[in-house]
């Protein structure tokens, strides 16, 4: 069956797999949502036997019906090359009687290499079949690990610009280092003075601004994003759900048709979406565990049913956390409310005039898969270093959000069956939150006034793991990118890259 798409905020038109993806955001600021429930075709006994990119094949076949199986073939491969530092390119470690999935195996370090590397090979195919003879410009706004990865995947590739925004002072300083240092003649990096939500908003009122928009096409130019708004950054992520649960059946850890937990360490909610979806698809989840940092609107929306954005922003050591505008969330209020987009505009203009919103009774119950936790910065130094002292398992600060949160849910729940936690990214992306946690002191204390890289050096000492080939590679890379502006500069620096 053909999968088409429509917009959370305007069911009348529809997309095809490669419009969408184009697109980013659909015209009306919705975002783009599968028009029926896909569902696997292949048990999971015979997937247990496939490879990743088998897996990841049969998956996205599903959302992707207008790509041949060899263009999607060919685009997965071209992906999941060795670009990877493993063949299993998202393997299990299990630790503590938990299985953490790590995503970070990427030349970014970091679980957004997951889709970023398929996405540039998505996108070139969509706009071949969409004769689109307009350059292709990729806008973002990243929390510190989309924009490296995003960057790496489109930086020097024919028929495309990309410019990424960030948090001057909200990212760590290796995840900075990476996006400043990006080689390439299309490619565009600025700090703003403010947090990712107002990079965030920036750029979604770039995307649905229609003077730009005009001036843009006279100049042949068009917007995307790379973004977990766009669809086929999500699509690739159900993928490593489902090929995780297979791994876990083939190394005998569960049975055929058990029934698993997963915990999600969450900002903007892509991830744990795609969870989500992996479960429409017939992935058995008993549970998903949505973590929460000190910036607990997820956690506080889970609890009550009201979403509230007015609150004080909390910079955290586990930075790409630190959002208070989880624009994902939108894909699963619209499903919730039985996917009716006329309700679900009605709650993201109020969130927008009022800055919250509450749903219904009816809604709330169909967030019954969810659960939610959030951990503060001291249980998170305390996941990192209990989980090293025990196993000798090194995590960053992320994944030790995730880890923290399983404890409590365990403890208040005592559902202890077997968990996937998705570790989001390498420790040493946050060497110095890492080294404080193992010496028992507060993750943001700065009182050592070693170097980052000297701290990456020491936690590889001790840990025995070795320091990851892109870390390596950091050490001699030139800095390339000096802009800073204010939030209201956005606009400006954009126009001035393209020639506005």
């Amino acid at each position: 069956m053909e999968m088409l798409y429509r917009s959370t905020r305007g069911n009348r038109e529809i997309a095809s797999a490669s419009l969408a993806m184009l697109n980013g955001l659909a015209p009306d600021g919705g975002l783009y949502v599968p028009d029926h429930l896909p569902r696997l075709e292949k048990s999971f006994v015979e997937l247990s036997q496939m490879t990743y990119h088998d897996i990841a094949y049969e998956v996205m076949r599903q959302f992707l019906t207008d790509f041949s199986q060899k263009e999607l073939r060919a685009c997965i491969r071209a992906a999941y090359d060795e670009k990877f530092d493993t063949p299993q390119i998202a393997p299990i470690t299990v630790a503590d009687g938990r299985y953490f999935l790590e995503l970070w195996h990427g030349k970014t370090m970091a679980f957004k290499d997951m889709a970023l590397s398929i996405l540039p090979y998505l996108m070139a195919n969509a706009a071949h079949k969409l004769n689109e003879e307009r350059e292709i410009v990729i806008l973002t706004a990243t929390s510190g690990d989309t924009g490296k990865a995003a960057l790496a995947g489109f930086a020097d590739v024919p028929g495309t610009k990309i410019i990424v925004f960030y948090p001057k002072h909200g990212v760590s300083p290796v995840q900075e280092k990476q996006m400043v240092t990006q080689e390439g003649d299309n490619v565009l990096v600025v700090g703003i003075k403010g947090n990712f939500d107002d990079a965030q908003n920036g750029v979604k009122v770039l995307f649905t601004d229609e003077g730009m928009r005009a001036r843009m096409n006279e100049k042949m130019l068009r917007f995307s994003s790379a973004n977990s708004i766009n669809i086929g950054r999500l699509v690739p992520q159900i993928a490593y759900y489902v090929a995780s649960y297979a791994a876990m059946l083939r190394e005998e850890e569960i049975g055929s048709g058990s029934e698993i937990n997963i915990c999600v360490p969450t900002g903007n909610f892509g991830n744990i979406l795609a969870a989500y979806y992996a479960r429409w698809m017939g992935l058995p989840v008993h549970k998903l565990i949505c973590a929460s940092n000190s910036n607990k609107v997820l956690f506080d929306f889970f609890r009550q049913g009201v979403y509230d954005k007015e609150r004080e922003f909390i910079t955290t050591q586990s930075p790409s956390m630190d959002i208070l505008i989880s624009s994902n969330l939108e894909r699963l209020i619209y499903h919730t409310a039985g996917d009716d987009a006329e309700k679900c505009a009605a709650l993201m203009k109020r969130l927008s005039r009022e800055g919250h919103y509450e749903i219904s009774r009816e809604m709330e119950k169909e967030l019954s898969c969810f659960a939610a936790g959030y951990a503060t910065e001291e249980e998170c130094a305390a996941a990192i270093r209990e989980l090293y002292d025990t196993t000798g398992y090194l995590i960053d600060t992320h994944t030790a959000v995730g880890a923290a949160v399983h404890r409590k849910y365990v403890k208040e729940t005592g559902d202890d069956r077997a968990t996937l936690i998705a570790s989001t990214a390498s420790p040493y992306k946050f060497p110095r939150a890492v080294w404080n946690a193992l010496q028992g002191r507060a993750l943001s204390d700065r009182s050592d006034a070693t170097e980052d890289e000297a701290l990456a050096e020491r936690l590889s000492k001790k840990s025995g793991m070795p320091l990851p080939e892109p870390f390596l590679q950091l050490k001699q890379a030139r800095v390339r990118h000096n802009t800073v502006c204010e939030k209201e500069g956005m606009r400006a620096e954009v126009e001035r890259f393209l020639g506005l």
